[in-house]
């Protein structure tokens, strides 16, 4: 018998009669708080935040369509187990050593292949899956990037977003040249080079990816502040 079908409102700790824009930002939150960039590139942490990514990414990918939800609606609660639309947020359902299903895994009772949800059934690999969770939160990641005025309206780097990274790794380097006093100076010309350092028209989920991990785990844990800030205000 084929195991119970991930439960998508679960995973995005929203309840089932959740509006779109409530699922939009829940899953802004949960790809930020999951996100493997979040840890060290050698953290052991990393292959279980990837897979949970891709279960929060398949989520809001079946569920931010209305056609694809009311399929998975519909399926998910015929399925034994799932037929209260409310459930309780806090519990995902995930299993840190289970694989994400993909199109060769089992179907639900009645023939309904669950791989059809998340993706459409196209990712037929780690690679893929992988693939399309981080194009599908880039466009996401350059809209919150916008919002918080790191990114214009065409998704290129602002001059915030240069002075964030520019000012840090200017202070990393002064550090290491002249300690503290080196520390701020280099601070200080970071600032300046990084604010004009962005001159090729790329976009920042572009610039994101070519940071160094360092810089990614704080630029997305700055990010993930302000984001939880919004929700709570």
């Amino acid at each position: 018998m084929a195991s119970a079908p991930v439960d998508y409102y679960a995973s995005l700790e929203v309840d089932a009669k959740a509006s779109q824009q409530q699922i939009r930002d829940a899953y802004k939150k949960q790809a930020l708080r999951h996100h493997p960039d979040r840890v060290p590139a050698d953290s052991p942490e990393r292959t279980t935040r990837t897979k949970k990514f891709q279960q929060i990414n398949d989520a809001y990918y079946t569920l931010s369509d209305p056609t694809r939800r009311r399929d998975y609606d519909a399926s998910r609660n015929a399925f034994h187990g799932f037929g209260n639309a409310s459930n309780s947020a806090g519990d995902t359902g995930f299993d840190a050593d289970e694989e994400i299903p993909h199109p060769e895994a089992g179907s639900m009772p009645g023939g309904f292949p669950w791989s059809a949800f998340g993706f459409g059934g196209a990712a037929k690999s780690e690679a893929d899956a992988n693939r399309y969770s981080n194009e599908q939160f880039g466009s996401v990641f350059e809209e919150m990037m916008q919002d918080e005025g790191m990114a214009d309206g065409e998704s290129h780097p602002t001059r915030a977003f240069w002075s964030l990274v520019g000012a840090a790794s200017g202070g990393a380097m002064g550090f290491i040249v002249a300690n503290m006093p080196g520390a701020l100076a280099g601070a200080v010309a970071g600032n300046r080079l990084g604010a004009i350092r962005d001159k090729r028209g790329k976009s920042v989920y572009s610039v994101y990816q070519e940071l160094p991990q360092q810089e990614k785990m704080r630029l997305l844990s700055e990010l993930a502040q302000k984001v939880f800030a919004h929700a709570i205000s």
